[in-house]
This record gives structure tokens, C-alpha cells and sequence, in this order.
């Protein structure tokens, strides 16, 4: 569906748990923030005090979204492109990808070129991977760091809430705090060092990019690590917005 060729226009990516918006001027990122998801009370008809409260100019709106309740909050908009997986130029992603892994992925092989192996470290943690002929070549979902400390807390009687360190904790801890960030963290270290070191072997000229909201903790805790690998990875808060850029070029938007 292609509807949308005007100087300026804005993006909506409805994620997990916030609103992401981008802001384009002539096909070209301007700028970037984040908002928090509807209210569902508000209905399906979006007032129009609160679209002028959120969207500047009433300007035409490209929507990628991975929550199905938030997204027909935006169906009634006047001017709106509705994204899915028929739009990504990738081959072999599956049925039920995320529109958000499909774009990042997309975006990531725009700014740092394929192959290119995708870290999105929001509410899910997701591996993406793509190789030089833009074909899918597989990935992984586990919960994101928020989501595994909080379940701790909520899902057992005598467990801490626990937030997790800025810098890599004591392996061996000696409290029950220090205990639930080691288990978590550095189990899920060793998981991305087995995703990451057995793409490098196969794309050994490959990035690898992080993005999302606990980007830059993964990225410091790989860093500490000392990895043989770690100076590849870079962190970049706005591939699916290059990934939109993208259909912006090939008439998609």
C-alpha cells in the first residue's frame, strides 16, 4: 500500500511497551522520541485534541506495529500506511515475524551493509540474522532483561525485586540481590556468546548491532567481557526507523 509521498511525514513503530516515532523530511530521519502506549479508553476514534497532541500538522503516518490492540487505535487516521511483512525487501522471513525484527534487520543492512546479525535488547531479546543476499538466516527470542528479573519478584514468595547493574556483577555472588543479577546476566552472556561467535564463523565479515531500550547495558557488559569479537558490535537506537527509510526509497511509503 503505498500512500504517502509528502515532504514530511512521520513513522509510528508501536512496540512491547512504548511508542517509538520518527520524523521524516524528504525520506530522511530528522528525529526521534518515544511516547507511551494508548490508552485503550480513549476508543477507537482517537479525538482530534489528542492526534494534534501527538502528531504535529496532522502529517501522513507510516505505522509498523507488534500490538494488535494499540494498532486499531490508529486505523481511523487520515492519512495512514499500515506496514507488514509483504513490504520487507528480505527473503525467507516467516509468517509471524515481528514487523520490528523485520525492519530493524532491514535498516541495520542499510547503515552497516549484509551480512549482518540484529540484537534488539527491549522487552523481548531477539536475534536476527541476515546474510549477504538479503535472506533470512535465522534467530532467537528469549525475554528481555526487565521481563526476567521482574519474574523472579512476582512469580515467587521470598524473592527480591532486583534492578540490574550498570557493570557486570560478581560471578559468585553472596547475597540473594548479587545472585539473581549473576544467574541472569551471565547466563544470557554465554547464550549471546553462542549466537554471536557461531554467526561470525559462518559470516565472518559480518556486524553485529544492538538496539533497543537495554542496548547500551548489553553492550557494556560484552565490552567487559573482552570478547575477541566485541569491537564489532556497535549500538544504533534507530535501525527500524533506517529500515522505514528504506521503503521510503523503494516507493513503499
Amino acid at each position: 500500500m503505498t500512500i504517502l509521498n509528502a515532504r514530511e511525514c512521520l513513522a509510528l513503530v508501536i512496540g512491547n511497551s512504548r511508542l517509538h516515532w520518527g520524523y521524516f523530511i524528504n525520506k530522511h530521519l530528522e528525529n526521534t522520541w518515544d511516547t507511551n502506549h494508548i490508552s485503550e479508553s480513549i476508543g477507537l476514534s482517537l479525538p482530534s485534541e489528542f492526534l494534534l497532541a501527538h502528531i504535529p500538522k496532522n502529517l501522513p503516518l507510516t505505522v509498523a506495529s507488534v500490538v494488535p490492540s494499540q494498532t486499531k487505535l490508529w486505523r481511523g487516521y487520515h492519512s495512514i500506511n499500515l506496514l507488514t511483512l509483504e513490504d520487507i525487501p528480505l527473503k525467507n522471513i516467516y509468517a509471524t515475524m515481528g514487523i520490528d525484527r523485520a525492519l530493524g534487520i532491514l535498516g541495520a543492512g542499510k547503515r552497516y551493509h549484509f551480512p549482518c546479525l540484529l540484537i534488539d535488547a527491549g522487552t523481548a531479546l531477539t536475534l536476527t540474522g541476515v546474510d549477504t543476499y538479503y535472506t533470512f538466516r535465522g534467530g532467537a527470542i528469549l525475554p528481555g532483561l526487565k521481563l526476567q528479573f521482574e519474574s523472579l519478584s512476582t512469580q515467587t514468595a521470598a524473592l527480591p525485586h532486583v534492578t540490574w547493574p550498570r557493570k557486570l556483577p560478581q560471578l559468585w555472588a553472596m547475597n540473594t540481590s548479587d545472585a539473581i543479577a549473576s544467574g541472569i546476566i551471565y547466563t544470557v552472556l554465554n547464550g549471546l556468546r553462542t549466537f554471536c561467535e557461531d554467526w561470525l564463523r559462518n559470516y565472518s565479515e559480518s556486524q553485529i548491532i544492538l538496539t533497543g531500550g537495554d542496548a547500551l547495558d548489553w553492550y557494556n557488559y560484552l565490552r567487559e567481557q573482552n570478547y575477541s569479537w566485541s569491537e564489532r558490535v556497535r549500538v544504533d537506537q534507530n535501525v527500524i526507523f533506517s529500515g522505514i527509510e528504506v521503503l521510503m526509497e523503494n516507493g513503499k511509503t
